[in-house]
């Protein structure tokens, strides 16, 4: 059994990171030793490397709390309904990153047309088209 210093050290996580887990339903509210502190098992190790892991993927809470149910209910679920909640979050991240595109050339342009002197900026191409609707 871990303190939740101990669990937070194993997992490269904060202790305030297990206890939002905790708050939040993604992991199961610890036990408790005698004098009150949280105790955690390898299992509860093992579940938040797992939420870091999709975390760290992508994922959101709610998604990750999704793959979590499906993860302790295996039998119950298919390979392809998983797979079906990646390619979800891959299209979803395909749209973003072509949103940031969008943002990174509008950006580009206003930069490109602004001439970056020292003269004030009442004038300054950036904030004029801005301005413009």
């Amino acid at each position: 059994m871990y303190r939740i210093g101990e669990l937070a050290k194993r997992c490269e996580v904060s202790s305030d990171t297990i206890r939002f887990y905790e708050k939040t339903g993604l992991l199961s509210p610890a036990a408790r030793n005698d004098v009150g502190y949280r105790l955690y098992s390898q299992t509860d190790e093992a579940k938040v490397h797992f939420i870091r892991r999709a975390k760290n993927t992508g994922f959101t809470l709610q998604e990750v709390r999704e793959l979590l149910s499906i993860r302790v209910d295996r039998d119950h679920f298919t390979c392809g309904e998983v797979k079906t909640i990646a390619d979800d979050k891959v299209i979803e991240l395909e749209q973003r990153i072509l949103e940031l595109k969008r943002f990174q050339q509008s950006l580009k342009n206003l930069s490109e047309a602004c001439c970056g002197g020292e003269e004030s900026a009442d004038g300054c191409s950036i904030l004029d088209a801005l301005e413009d609707h």
